[in-house]
């Protein structure tokens, strides 16, 4: 492998990505893993992370796979202290674990708005709190949170997701403000429209074979007429991992299409 090329190697690096089971964080464990790295991921039972590790191996990934909440901060500290003694110490932490739920405001338990901050802000926090010590000793560090457009604009029924967003995106900031000077980096990545199972639901044709109105609508506004893959975010998320990014710090890199620098078309 030439001088070049290292810049952008994985080689050797230990990468934990949570809820890397499917969708956006498989395929960027999976581009870890073409990249050199030796993957971990969690799920939060059983049955899923079974299923995944099924996933890993048909791809040819030796994945290692550990049931943890990353809400419960020593269900976390656990699970780092085991890929530590099995695997080495962290050296690219992803925060892609997520929820959101399209509820109206007004609508919406505080509860339920809760539960959504705990997962996609709070648990960024508990993850990156546990790898940053073994970052520092080790002397490098990457993190990498899963931002999103919401983490820029707002939209019906996403009031709580959206509050989480704009607060990873200000987390990333800090964290690369407060551990920048021990070589850390902490950048987000923003995913546009990714076609994923979740959001299969909003790609579907209708009975009259019309495109779904939500569909149309991501079309419309993206100028790349197309809603992203999560093959899309393999790029992206190897440069943020790897050496090539050492001077990138408290960067949200928006994966969008375009989305977010496009007005729309003129009706």
């Amino acid at each position: 492998m030439d001088t070049f090329s290292k810049r952008f190697s994985l080689e050797g690096k230990v990468a934990l990505v949570t809820g890397a089971a499917y969708g956006i964080g498989f395929a960027i464990a999976e581009a870890y893993a073409m990249a050199g790295a030796k993957i971990a991921f969690n799920c939060r039972g059983q049955h899923h992370l079974d299923q995944a590790l099924a996933d890993y191996k048909a791809k040819g990934i030796d994945a290692k796979g550990y049931i943890c909440d990353v809400t419960d901060e020593e269900q976390v500290k656990k699970m780092v202290a085991e890929i530590e003694s099995e695997l080495g110490t962290i050296d690219i932490l992803v925060n892609n674990a997520g929820i959101i739920k399209r509820i109206p405001m007004t609508e919406m338990s505080v509860e339920e708005f809760r539960q959504v901050i705990d997962i996609d802000l709070n648990a960024p926090f508990i993850m990156s709190k546990a790898v940053i010590p073994g970052m520092i000793k080790k002397g490098h560090g990457k993190i990498i949170n899963i931002c999103s457009m919401m983490s820029e604009l707002g939209r019906e029924t996403v009031s709580a997701y959206a509050a989480a967003k704009g607060g990873l995106k200000m987390l990333t900031r800090n964290i690369c403000s407060e551990f920048g000077e021990h070589n850390i980096q902490c950048n987000g990545i923003g995913p546009g429209y990714i076609a994923t199972p979740q959001t299969a639901p909003l790609r579907e044709i209708q009975p009259d074979g019309s495109r779904h109105p939500f569909d149309r609508f991501i079309i419309s506004k993206t100028p790349a007429a197309r809603w992203g893959t999560p093959d899309d975010l393999m790029g992206p998320a190897v440069f943020l991992a790897s050496d090539a990014s050492d001077f990138v710090n408290g960067h949200i890199l928006y994966v969008d299409g375009g989305i977010l620098a496009y007005i729309g078309k003129q009706p």
